[in-house]
């Protein structure tokens, strides 16, 4: 079982259910989250600050998922990834042979669903697994 955790609040309520659903089955539990790419030039100095400030905040993402799998009596393995969400995650499902990914669902406006699209709408499409999208 593979959770997806970017560290937004929808991510936490999606690791809550994963932690029980690892308990419940005795299941394996991994964490995976994807460092971003930049989508515009930057400075190396801009380059160098970005990744300095996700690495710390992936570092308090991994901290809190240890503890909560911890407190559950379950085992979780993190793994931080850089590049394009969907396809970082798409490819770990595939090479690790994944059988459910749990992703939190963060509802956006109509207008940015359709200029935009939403990682969850992608990795439901996507992903060669089945998904438990947690509201």
């Amino acid at each position: 079982m593979l959770i997806a955790n970017d560290g937004s609040e929808a991510a936490a309520k999606a690791l809550d259910v994963a932690i029980k659903l690892a308990h419940w089955l005795k299941a394996r539990l991994h964490m995976i989250s994807v460092e971003e790419l930049m989508d515009m030039p930057a400075t190396l100095d801009e380059v160098v600050e970005e990744e300095r400030e996700e690495k710390h905040r992936y570092a308090k993402v991994i901290a809190q998922a240890q503890f909560k799998a911890k407190s559950a009596h379950v085992t979780i393995e993190t793994h931080v990834r850089v590049g394009h969400a969907v396809q970082v995650i798409v490819d770990f499902i595939e090479r690790e042979r994944f059988d459910l990914l749990v992703i939190g669902y963060m509802g956006h406006s109509a207008l940015y669903n359709r200029l935009i699209g939403s990682t969850t709408d992608r990795l439901v499409e996507l992903a060669p697994c089945q998904i438990l999208v947690v509201k």
